[in-house]
């Protein structure tokens, strides 16, 4: 019988998202504009997406799962399976949060990036930290969002893109 070994006090995970933004109907096919949970109606653009392509809720996910060296985002909740189409994406947070509690694992911190022209994001960090905490069962001290442009360069400095990424820290919390 094979000795195996502990696991490792600490995890790291990087995930990522893209989405286009376009014009919403009738001028396009974007869907409201919604980041870590915060919906913005103004926004003139929304991602084109299979659920309601929240960009911070989708590279959390990814970052937890690669953390957790399980299968990622698009093989657990796919993108051409028809009971995720337009889905508030909570619920791909709520199934990495399951499988981050049912591990012996549990955040230490996310550090997020989110990078877009606008909208400008600053007055609604709280709030997202808020929503990500919530589903994570974490404190809100553990969660950082930062806000970037691309300075008008490319894609997403012409605003039709919004780029995420996500670094999680786990611990282990069990003593197995």
């Amino acid at each position: 019988m094979a000795h195996q070994s502990p696991p490792l006090a600490f995890r790291i995970g990087h995930g990522y998202d893209l989405h286009r933004l376009e014009p919403h109907p009738p001028k396009g096919q974007g869907r409201l504009l919604v980041l870590g949970g915060v919906q913005f109606p103004e926004h003139p653009t929304g991602p084109i997406s299979h659920s309601d392509g929240d960009a911070v809720y989708h590279a959390v996910t990814d970052a937890i799962l690669g953390a957790l060296s399980l299968p990622d985002i698009g093989q657990l909740f796919p993108d051409n399976d028809p009971k995720y189409y337009g889905v508030d994406s909570s619920i791909f947070l709520r199934g990495a949060a399951a499988r981050l509690a049912s591990s012996g694992f549990a955040i230490a911190n996310l550090d997020i990036t989110v990078i877009c022209e606008r909208p400008k994001l600053s007055e609604h960090k709280s709030k997202m930290i808020a929503n990500i905490a919530r589903f994570l069962g974490c404190d809100r001290s553990q969660i950082n969002i930062k806000g970037k442009t691309h300075e008008e360069v490319d894609a997403l400095g012409d605003g039709r893109a919004v780029e995420v990424h996500v670094v999680a820290l786990l611990a282990h919390t069990s003593n197995e």
